[in-house]
């Protein structure tokens, strides 16, 4: 694809990524039964809905609005988890969901009532558990730190009435290998398996990096059946990144460059509206063409459109000096990208363009001022 082509700045996801993704999905869920559904939170781009449920089961959300998106566009079944609900999301989600988990003990008596009764459709209730082990090593995202918020500590389910509860769910890693699921579950089934006896369900949470090029599926799948095996409850797995992993391009522009120790290359694009896991990770994305400091003749600091002082993308350096108009194209950027976009600045959002099979691109959505006006008062 000429990058010039479409105006800047744009996502490109690629079905075949998709394809080659669900290929790897598609054979866990064959080798071992578990189920695998689309977590909304790290991508829910719909227009690849229609592909996206050739394989797998259903959606997770952690919205009413995520839930509406699962169950009237993706369909399949549709799981939901907050780590708190109001009176008017429960109302607004019992004729969504098929799953519904609690994070907390006291949630789960204020609502657990309302949910078992609701006659419209059978909605299984589980409880979101905190097994207060982790491999995360950013805080930001462990699940498991001290003082965690998400899920139930094995202490707090002494003396609770189980009987309306159908699976247990834990979500406890990020981008990790199947070896870090295994010491998990020893973890769980030490603190947990006594109350496993009446569960028809547990869900494995996602954070699992099942297609990434060196992740181990072979260990996956046989820690899935050595766990079924045991307990007979049917599996769930909820990845997010892994089903868009490597899929997608976030392309945009060489606006300016302003001269310093180190030039500033300011883009029409921002990490802390387009890319914003760069800043909270942190990490830095690759760039095609592009190399790390000092490594090519001419290294610049790669700068966001926004006023925000911090809004670096990372430094980066070239074979050739950039020049205003060029393009950049920064990889794996389908996953947690669309979905957390803000319009901070009033930033135009990116495009989205969908590289078909075929070959052909297909410009499936683009911003305007319109949207960054409606979504304010």
């Amino acid at each position: 694809m000429d990058y010039r082509d479409l105006p800047s700045p744009y996502y490109v996801v690629d079905e075949e990524m998709l394809e080659r993704n669900l290929t790897i999905l598609k054979d866990v869920q064959d080798r071992t039964g578990a189920k695998i559904i689309l977590a909304l939170k790290g991508f829910a781009m719909h227009r690849v809905f229609p592909l996206l449920r050739t394989v797998l089961t259903g959606t997770t959300a952690s919205s009413v609005a995520e839930a509406r998106l699962g169950r009237e566009i993706f369909g399949g079944e549709v799981h939901a988890y907050a780590p708190a609900y109001s009176d008017s999301d429960i109302d607004e989600l019992l004729p969504l969901v098929d799953h519904l988990v609690f994070n907390s003990v006291s949630q789960f008596r204020r609502y657990h009532n309302r949910v078992t009764s609701f006659s419209n459709r059978k909605v299984s209730v589980g409880l979101r558990i905190n097994p207060e082990y982790s491999e995360v090593k950013t805080a930001l995202y462990d699940p498991c730190r001290k003082g965690s918020r998400l899920g139930i500590r094995r202490e707090l389910l002494e003396d609770v009435d189980l009987s309306d509860v159908d699976g247990f769910h834990f979500h406890t890693m990020c981008e990790q290998n199947s070896d870090t699921l295994e010491r998990t579950v020893a973890v769980v089934e030490e603190k947990f398996s006594d109350l496993f006896r009446t569960l028809k369900w547990f869900n494995f949470g996602g954070g699992h990096h099942i297609s990434r090029e060196d992740y181990d599926v072979g260990r996956l799948c046989q820690v899935v059946d050595s766990f079924h095996s045991r307990h007979g409850l049917q599996i769930y797995l909820e990845p997010g990144e892994a089903i868009a992993l490597n899929a997608g391009v976030l392309v945009g522009s060489v606006l300016d460059i302003v001269e310093g120790e180190i030039p500033n290359a300011i883009l029409d694009l921002s990490a802390t509206a387009h890319m914003p896991d760069v800043l909270e990770m942190p990490y830095r994305p690759e760039l095609q063409g592009a190399g790390q400091p000092g490594e090519k003749a001419h290294t610049y600091q790669l700068g966001g459109l926004t006023c925000l002082a911090g809004d670096q993308i990372g430094d980066y350096s070239f074979d050739e000096p950039l020049q205003v108009g060029d393009r950049l194209v920064f990889e794996d950027m389908a996953h947690y990208t669309m979905v957390k976009n803000t319009t901070f600045n009033g930033v135009r959002l990116p495009a989205i363009v969908l590289r078909r099979l075929s070959g052909e691109f297909e410009v499936v959505r683009e911003f305007g001022y319109e949207d960054y006006r409606d979504r304010l008062s």
